[in-house]
């Protein structure tokens, strides 16, 4: 009866000590896709820093193009809300579609920007607006590669959380749900860097 009991007492430990591990494994795997975010988010505040002073540097050179250097100014501040919003949450779906939808917009924007400046040489020539575009396509690279550790964070996570046994035990340690890629818009055109010619 004294060796019965044992045996139990010890099966159980067992069984305790191993879902201690699945906890501590998805709360470490959940912290390293919250840090990876944290990656993204100080590129992406950086990003959102230099707009303002390449729209500066523009304005006086685009007079005319006041709608278009308003748009850039507009898609940053709602690029930097979804930011705000997705780093209250990162791996949150509605909060990273909402930030990839927004960054996309933001590219857009830029887009239409540095076609705008094609026609303007002096503008081009211009060492600030040479040394800004500079900074923002070494901030672009160093935003695609956060995301992919963000992204890569993110499906070890999944599917860790997904593999059994851990996915019978992660709802109850408020793992039930998979965290979400941070995606843009148009994925494609993200992944190219920004040609930038000044």
């Amino acid at each position: 009866m004294a060796l019965t009991l044992i045996i139990i007492v010890a099966i159980i430990a067992v069984i305790a000590f191993y879902v201690i591990g699945i906890y501590n494994r998805l709360v470490s795997l959940k912290n390293r896709f919250e840090n990876a975010f944290a990656q993204i988010e100080v590129q992406l505040k950086r990003r959102h820093d230099l707009i303002p002073n390449l729209v500066e540097t523009a304005k006086g050179y685009l007079s005319h193009e006041r709608e278009t250097l308003q748009s850039v100014i507009e898609a940053r501040n709602t690029a930097a809300a979804g930011l705000k919003a997705a780093a209250a949450n990162p791996g949150s779906a509605q909060a990273m579609a909402e930030l990839g939808g927004a960054e996309g917009a933001l590219t857009q924007a830029m887009g239409r920007l540095n076609v705008v400046m094609e026609a303007y040489p002096d503008l081009k020539a211009s060492q600030n607006m040479q040394q800004l575009s500079e900074e923002l396509t070494s901030t672009e690279n160093k935003v695609a590669f956060a995301r992919q550790s963000f992204n890569d964070a993110v499906m070890h996570y999944n599917t860790y959380r997904q593999s059994f046994p851990p996915v019978a035990v992660a709802g109850m340690f408020g793992h039930g749900q998979d965290a979400s890629l941070l995606e843009f818009e148009d994925s494609a055109q993200i992944q190219v860097a920004p040609k930038v010619s000044f």
